[in-house]
């Protein structure tokens, strides 16, 4: 049996076959089997940075059991899977692995061709509302950072990153203690998983759209898809955190829904350089562009960094015409000058009003004022930090010049963000400073509107993980509520996927 090491450290710079030297040292017999299990950077100790392993290896050769899956032994119905994210394609992978035969519906395009229309939005300003940074093969994680690193634990989480390597991820993935594939790679993956659905039983319809669904007697009988209706008893509602037009369907036709808590702020970002030299110290050039995750309480509302980009750029988001939304995105080098990261304010029900949909309208009004803050032509409002923070006017940009594509306009976040939100957002980057040095430097640049953190609806469930009352569809992933973030969305279309299964095992 393999021998686990953990705890092995190297400096930054050695190269990891020093690894195998140490692992013979302690087996005291050459290594003819070695797999790295993780890697994670220990920076809390400038003077002493290193990288830390486990590894497993063994003096003999050992073959890693492969994964199997039970195949299902009765006749099982078409599964659709509205939405091609991550829960809709790992909840289509695993369907076909045991057995089945999925249909995806995606509403957008190819990853190809989406990346075409988004980079035509980032040039000339005309949005295609079906495919963007939001809609389109792959999900809106596509065009971001490629992140993989969860707070959440699941099962399935080796299993996910696995099967992104066995579709051409980079093999680091699966042992680094915070991975991230890249936009750049993603694509070429969701490409690759794309065509072993397709060979593979699987079909997937693009620019096509779920417009409504029939209930009879408690459950799923039909579907219809650009406007054609098909008899349909198994549904997987995989919708991003953006499908609004979705929602509202769902709750005209009956769904149990509710309004849930999320997120909203801007972007804020930093020359890397300066955010690698804080993290790391002077050595800062010879390791990889640093990071970070900051919260504060300084507020009675929360406040907190989210989808932080090392050497990254703030893209336009928007999905919906007449409103700015901003993201991050990092491509697998994180070698752009800037770094970027949500900076957000937690907001409530009791924020929004009354009703499951009161937090889409929350969303719609801030990022209309957005675009109306930084003049049309989906420019993004920006204002520097330390203009910000002393409520004044921005007039000029200093060391940091924003990336948004599209351009910006000076603005002040006073003019599309709540009182409460601004509030918060003065008192925690002070604090936030307090742990990161520089952070709140005046130079720094505010872009907004960051308003898509997360879902802002629930579509309720119940044990057996179809919707409440409503029997034959599943609500899954990061936009019926159950998710925040590739991995997470990706769990629980496996978590879908094996429920649908196992009916039929």
């Amino acid at each position: 049996m393999p021998v686990i090491y953990h705890n092995l450290t190297l400096r930054p710079g050695k190269k990891e076959t020093e690894l195998l030297k140490l692992c013979e040292r302690k087996l005291h017999a050459p290594v003819r089997y070695f797999r790295i299990l993780k890697k994670s950077l220990d920076a809390r100790d400038k003077s002493n940075i290193r990288w830390v392993y486990s590894v497993e290896c063994s003096s003999r050769p050992e073959q890693p059991p492969a994964r199997t899956y039970p195949r299902i032994t009765r006749p099982a119905p078409k599964v659709f899977i509205a939405g091609a994210g991550p829960a809709g394609l790992f909840c289509a992978l695993r369907l076909i692995r045991h057995g089945m035969e999925p249909v995806l519906l995606e509403r957008g395009k190819p990853v190809e061709e989406r990346a075409q229309d988004i980079e035509n939005f980032f040039q000339t300003g005309v949005l295609a509302p079906d495919s963007n940074v939001q809609f389109g093969e792959g999900g809106a994680g596509t065009f971001s950072d490629g992140k993989l690193y969860t707070q959440t634990n699941s099962a399935f989480h080796r299993e996910i990153l696995e099967t992104f390597v066995e579709f051409g991820a980079p093999e680091e993935i699966a042992y680094l203690g915070r991975p991230h594939i890249g936009s750049d790679k993603l694509r070429l993956v969701i490409a690759n998983m794309r065509r072993y659905i397709l060979e593979h039983g699987g079909a997937i319809r693009y620019s096509s759209k779920l417009d409504d669904v029939r209930i009879k007697d408690g459950a799923l009988t039909a579907i219809s898809v650009n406007s054609a209706w098909e008899e349909a008893s198994l549904l997987v509602l995989a919708v991003g955190h953006s499908a609004r037009d979705t929602f509202e369907l769902l709750q005209n036709r009956g769904f149990h829904m509710e309004a849930k808590d999320f997120a909203v702020g801007v972007r804020i970002e930093h020359l890397q350089s300066r955010i690698s030299r804080a993290q790391y110290g002077e050595g800062y050039a010879a390791l990889p562009p640093a990071d970070y995750k900051l919260v504060s309480h300084a507020s009675e509302r929360a406040v907190f960094t989210f989808c932080m980009c090392p050497g990254g750029v703030v893209i336009p988001a928007a999905s919906e015409e007449g409103g700015v939304v901003v993201n991050g995105m990092s491509n697998f080098a994180r070698d752009e000058k800037n770094a970027n990261s949500a900076l957000v304010v937690q907001v409530k029900k009791e924020d929004f009003g009354e009703g499951a949909l009161a937090g889409v309208a929350f969303q719609r009004k801030i990022e209309r004022a957005a675009y109306l803050a930084a003049g049309g032509g989906y420019l993004a409002p920006a204002q520097l930090v330390g203009d910000f923070l002393a409520k004044k006017e921005s007039y000029y940009f200093g060391e940091v010049r924003p990336s948004y594509a599209r351009g910006t306009a000076f603005a002040p976040v006073d003019a599309y963000l709540p009182p409460a939100v601004c509030a918060s957002l003065r008192a925690a980057i002070p604090d936030m400073a307090l742990r990161l040095a520089g952070f709140s430097s005046y130079e720094g640049v505010l872009t907004g509107v960051e308003s898509r953190t997360s879902s802002p609806v629930r579509i309720l469930r119940g044990e057996n993980f179809e919707a409440e009352g409503i029997s034959g569809v599943y609500p899954c992933g990061e936009g019926c509520g159950y998710a925040g973030g590739i991995t997470s969305a990706a769990a629980d279309g496996l978590r879908i996927a094996h429920a649908i299964a196992s009916k039929f095992l």
